[in-house]
């Protein structure tokens, strides 16, 4: 086989072009039809590794369609990464995009949801912070950071319990409401949470490197009554704060 890297690679993500002139087997001959099973076999993979990593989409639009969508995506969107638990990176906005889902908007951030699971499952271990930091006098003016595996989505629908519904026997149907999602992993696994919108607008504002201060007018523009203590409660319990920052790192 005498074919550049670029052309091998262009073939293999373009089915509905014809082979390269060059490409041949050992005896010399044209090799299109084992190219071409092995470009499905590449194909297949992608998509298999799709449905691995976003299970409720693949149940909501059931499997035929799913396929469908996935192969689409998989020639658009090759893997940036040979490790396939990180491939999917851009399935949430395709979903978002393509046209023949418009009926079904709330797709893409389920998928997101998934994807962000995923993410907070593969992230690396840190440290939490000794709770006696936050007696800091000067704590309005801190900074925090979070670990790795810490990931906020916030949605104008019921993501988490529409994930719930599809993965949990016994869960609740959806209700038609917005839901603001923290996933910590104080352990091994994962844990999703639904939180107030106060509470989204405050992990928010710090993730932003925005101060405590900052972030707590944040919280109360976006929920009068806000309660600090009611999500400082899970961050420390979901072990996400890692450090403190006031004027000098606090570990």
């Amino acid at each position: 086989m005498n074919v550049s890297q670029t052309d091998f690679y262009t073939a293999l993500r373009a089915p509905d072009k014809p082979l390269p002139s060059e490409l041949k087997d050992a005896k010399g001959q044209t090799a299109g039809r084992r190219f071409n099973v092995y470009r499905n076999n590449v194909a297949t993979s992608l998509m298999d590794a799709l449905e691995s990593g976003f299970p409720v989409i693949a149940r909501l639009l059931g499997e035929q369609n799913f396929r469908n969508i996935a192969r689409d995506f998989q020639w658009n969107a090759p893997p940036s990464s040979p490790l396939m638990m990180h491939y999917g990176n851009g399935f949430p906005e395709y979903l978002d995009e393509h046209p023949a889902l418009a009926r079904f908007p709330y797709l893409g951030d389920v998928a997101r949801l998934e994807l962000a699971l995923r993410q907070a499952y593969h992230a690396a271990d840190s440290t939490a912070i000794d709770p006696s930091l936050l007696q800091h006098p000067d704590l309005l003016n801190a900074r925090f950071g979070f670990a790795p595996s810490v990931q906020l989505i916030s949605s104008r629908w019921p993501i988490l319990s529409v994930w719930r519904f599809n993965t949990q026997g016994g869960s609740a149907k959806p209700q038609a409401q917005a839901e603001h999602v923290l996933i910590t992993r104080p352990e091994f696994d994962p844990i999703p949470e639904n939180i107030a919108k106060g509470d989204a607008a405050l992990i928010r504002s710090l993730m932003k490197d925005e101060s405590l201060s900052e972030a707590l007018t944040a919280a109360q523009e976006a929920e009068p009554e806000h309660d600090f203590s009611r999500i400082l409660s899970r961050l420390l319990a979901g072990l996400a704060i890692t450090h403190i920052r006031i004027k000098v790192d606090l570990t």
